[in-house]
């Protein structure tokens, strides 16, 4: 029964990691062309001499890509392209514009990766939008920086909601917005400019009750203007036809609460509309007193539909109906609940590599092998066959974790890549705790079936505990953070699902195929650890006052510098724009900026869809543009830069993002101490967070006070921190419940000491293992992550050190010694 058991637990292991495999799978993105012809299955002689004209388009300039190429001529020749292939999700739309373009829409997502990557890792589109307002040139400084900041904000959210993960959206010169797609071809992607600068202004406009127009340019009756309205017919055939439409609309799109998706009711897509409680007043007063009329629907001075008023509307709701897609319809719907107050013009387009040098991710990838072989070689060396079998089931757990993105089309970046990180390490600690607890059931003189059996059941809830806390805080930054910063919580809530299931059921699985199977009966070595005879109690005012002088003289070395914590991500700064005849690298340039004292700068190149011309970005702090440009040009004298612009740009962080961090990061804390208070007892819950939160405070000061800034990618690493420390933290508090129940004569004081003697291998070797794979990267990487790597150094050993001398004797201290004070049924 128990063989059965085991192979159960293999067989959906093995399922379960096979289907995330798939899903990951194509790793790489495949040529539109080719993947397009190997989809064809009819008349393939008659799509290969389409694809031909297309690519002759493409190679003449007359199209910016290949899939806007096919469009365009599909669309001029009327030529349905489903015929060429066995696509059933095109069948039922009529519209042959609107079917070629969902069946190249298809064919192009399946042509790509499906992890996608961030600019940081791939790059994308850049475009500038200018202000196109009147009224803004009569604002005031203040005015235009409160318009555009607000502008920056409905952008981003416009951008979330298109599904596209983790932009960049930043102010850029005096009137102008920057946006920055990962992953996204505007050649591919045409419409998604206008998407994002519509000002959305969507008004409600009476149709002249008796007069209808025959062509659009009629002459109007006084105080009406003529609107084409292109509408589905009951035989959903095109139609199109003319209005006149009042030009004082009876009511604006402020009275709009909400938009959303609906099915009309020939089954066609169309937007549905909520009313605030003075708009659905004033709705129902309007189709009350204009029954047999028709309200015209106007967006962005557009007749959408002009549906007949029947009957009073008390409702508050309305509809705005036409020929969408659904991805035009959820497109709609969310331009109007972010509209933009101002208007915005479109200035130029560039493609953009990505920020991180690719010198710096060679390096960073070999740096990460090199962790990975040091972690694996550890567990091998230590454990031996469980360690192997550990190796097995975190490999299946980075597998689990990657199909999952795929899956959901999460954006992999460097936030993504510090969750994968923490995922690794909490993978490992929970084989070790498993290991370790099983090493103490041998010593006892136990069989290895019966020690695998109660080692699996006593780490049981420390894994559940530690994986669920942080699951918490991972779903409170989901919940309420914004681009990287939900990035990072999104993958570790996948990866903290992916190491439960992979330690509790496919490494279990392994173990006991091998235990039960008589394939190998030692699995780990149990020789003896002398027990440590040391109070860790003892000593806790030495040490909280020892926690008050680093802190202390932390601040102090940080007040020093006199120079701003904050990196050119928060703050803002200068861009030169610079023309060049020889490409350099963009790590070398990095460290040539580095070298000379200039200090954080971010380098991109930039090529224009224009012209195909290539030019290099070098954002630095503010003032010292000019003396970036002279650092290069005298140190890439072979280059021959020239400065074609500098250009104050707006912070990449914004001021809602940063907002959301914090009160992300504070929610977090307040969760897991109810969620520990209610799982264990509020004193742990206490003892939980204050260590953690002196945790961040002391890794921040200890980074800063070694000359370095806060950016956005240091950001993920401090929240890679606060999952690490409340995860170590959990696992000596579980063990102190355990021992609470156990040695029920033994002092409060008696109890923690025996805990943390009892965890503190696990401790040390969680620690140890997880510190030289950051050390690997901090030694053998190159860019931000050298950066990176560094203050998870740094939080590894503060977190350790804290989990051991900080959040116990919190602990201790708030029951005041005495374990009376906690409650028995814990």
């Amino acid at each position: 029964m128990r063989m059965r058991a085991s192979f159960r637990r293999i067989l959906l292991s093995l399922v379960v990691v096979v289907a995330a495999i798939f899903s990951v799978l194509p790793v790489r993105d495949r040529p539109f062309g080719k993947y397009m012809v190997s989809c064809v299955t009819r008349e393939k002689q008659t799509f290969d001499e389409l694809l031909q004209r297309a690519s002759e388009r493409l190679s003449s300039g007359q199209s910016k890509s290949l899939y806007l190429a096919i469009r365009t001529i599909a669309g001029e020749e009327n030529v349905d392209l489903a015929r060429f292939f066995g696509r059933k999700n095109v069948a039922d739309i009529k519209d042959l514009r609107e079917k070629n373009k969902i069946l190249l829409d298809s064919i192009l997502a399946d042509s790509k990766s499906k992890i996608k990557q961030g600019l940081d890792l791939k790059g994308g589109v850049s475009f500038t939008l200018r202000v196109d307002d009147p009224k803004f040139d009569n604002f005031s400084a203040i005015e235009k920086t409160k318009q555009l900041d607000k502008a920056v904000d409905i952008i981003r959210q416009r951008i979330d909601g298109l599904g596209v993960a983790e932009p960049l959206v930043r102010i850029f010169g005096n009137n102008c917005i920057e946006v920055q797609l990962p992953g996204i071809s505007i050649g591919d992607n045409p419409e998604i400019v206008d998407a994002i600068k519509k000002p959305a202004k969507l008004e409600f406009r009476l149709l002249h009750g008796t007069l209808v127009p025959k062509s659009k340019s009629e002459q109007p009756p006084i105080g009406y203007e003529v609107f084409e309205l292109g509408r589905v017919s009951d035989n959903r055939t095109s139609e199109r036809s003319y209005a006149f439409v009042k030009k004082i609309p009876e009511m604006t799109g402020n009275k709009v609460k909400h938009a959303g998706v609906a099915i009309g009711q020939y089954g066609e897509y169309e937007v549905s509309l909520t009313m605030t409680d003075e708009g659905a007043k004033i709705f129902e007063k309007i189709t009350a007193a204009n029954i047999n009329r028709q309200l015209g629907i106007v967006l962005d001075g557009k007749l959408y539909s002009a549906p007949v008023i029947r009957s009073p509307i008390p409702s508050g709701r309305a509809s705005i109906s036409g020929r969408f897609t659904q991805r035009d319809a959820l497109e709609l719907a969310n331009v109007l609940n972010n509209p933009l107050e101002v208007a915005l013009k479109f200035v130029e387009l560039n493609e953009i590599g990505p920020s991180m040098a690719e010198d710096a991710m060679a390096s960073s990838l070999r740096a990460s092998l090199i962790g990975a072989s040091v972690v694996a070689l550890f567990m091998l060396a230590y454990y031996r066959v469980a360690g192997a079998v550990s190796l097995v089931a975190i490999l299946a757990n980075m597998a689990i974790t990657l199909g999952v993105m795929a899956s959901i089309g999460a954006t992999l970046t460097l936030p993504g890549i510090a969750a994968l990180v923490l995922t690794i390490g909490m993978a490992v600690d929970a084989n070790i705790l498993i290991f370790e607890r099983m090493r103490e059931e041998l010593l006892c003189g136990k069989p290895v079936s019966v020690a695998l059996a109660a080692g699996h059941g006593k780490a049981f809830s420390s894994i559940v505990d530690a994986n669920l806390t942080t699951l918490l805080a991972a779903l409170i930054l989901i919940h309420f953070g914004t681009g990287p910063i939900k990035g990072f919580g999104v993958i570790l809530a996948i990866g903290i699902f992916a190491t439960i299931f992979c330690a509790l059921v496919l490494s279990r699985g392994l173990l006991e195929v091998l235990v039960e199977g008589d394939i190998y009966k030692k699995l780990i070595p149990n020789f003896r650890v002398r027990p440590l005879a040391f109070d860790f109690l003892k000593h806790w005012k030495s040490i909280f006052a020892a926690y008050a002088v680093a802190i202390l003289a932390c601040t102090a070395a940080v007040a020093s510098r006199n120079t701003k914590i904050y990196g050119i991500d928060f703050t803002g700064g200068d861009e030169v724009t610079l023309k060049f005849d020889k490409k350099i690298p963009i790590g070398e340039i990095n460290r040539a900026a580095a070298e000379s004292g200039i200090g954080e700068i971010a380098s991109v190149y930039q090529k224009s869809a224009a012209d195909n011309s290539e030019i290099l970005r070098v954002q630095t702090a503010e003032g010292r543009g000019a003396e970036t440009f002279a650092c290069l040009k005298n140190n890439f004298e072979e280059a021959n830069l020239s400065l074609v612009k500098k250009t104050e740009i707006g912070s990449s962080v914004g001021q809602g993002i940063k907002l959301n961090a914090l009160i992300s990061i504070a929610l977090a804390m307040l969760g897991i101490m109810a969620y520990v208070a209610f799982r264990f007892e509020m004193g742990y819950g206490v003892g939980a967070v204050v260590s953690t939160v002196l945790d961040v405070i002391l890794t921040v000061l200890i980074y800063l006070s070694l000359g370095h800034q806060i950016s956005a990618p240091m950001v993920a690493s401090i929240l890679m921190v606060v999952g690490y420390s409340i995860n170590d933290t959990i696992i000596v508090f579980d063990r102190i419940r355990e021992e609470l129940k156990s040695n029920e004569a033994m002092s409060l004081c008696d109890v923690i000491n025996l805990s943390i003697v009892k965890t503190i291998s696990r401790t040390v070797l969680t620690s140890a293992s997880t510190f030289l794979s950051a050390l690997a990267l901090y030694l053998f990487g190159s860019g931000v992550i050298v950066d990176f790597a560094l203050v998870f150094m740094i939080g590894i050993a503060v977190g350790t050190f804290s989990s051991i001398f900080v959040a116990s004797p919190i602990f201790h201290i708030w029951h005041g010694g005495d374990r009376r004070t906690i409650p028995v049924a814990i």
